[in-house]
């Protein structure tokens, strides 16, 4: 048996579709399975939680906002943590090479010094 790859998730309203679409006879089984990748225990699994009315419309209003809010949650972590890094990266002192009385060129470098053979 071919293994299908890594485990897939499908949502609430897509297992009602397929199902009511099974159920009304709009397609097959086989023809779900196929188009779809599915197992056939999968399908005989939601086909048993749709005809005991386990998966209905306010289920799966109720699993896609939970999956929001946590996405939600997850990008307001991310922009917490970007905000702290931010904030310690603009109290931070920028590290000079050279001090502020000696001009300095960011191709070049600082100037050298003066020396005896330039002043006579």
């Amino acid at each position: 048996m071919a293994s299908r790859g890594p485990y897939r998730r499908h949502s609430p309203q897509f297992k009602i579709q397929i199902c009511s679409d099974i159920r009304s006879g709009k397609i097959g089984r086989r023809e779900a399975l196929k188009t779809h990748d599915l197992s056939a225990n999968l399908m005989q699994m939601w086909l048993g939680q749709f005809d005991r009315g386990e998966l209905d419309a306010e289920d799966a209003a109720a699993s896609t906002v939970a999956e929001y809010e946590a996405h939600i949650a997850a990008l307001e972590r991310k922009v917490g943590q970007l905000t702290m890094e931010l904030d310690l990266l603009k109290k931070t002192p920028r590290l000079r090479l050279v001090s502020n009385s000696e001009n300095s060129s960011i191709i070049s470098g600082p100037k050298p010094a003066p020396s005896d053979e330039d002043a006579q």
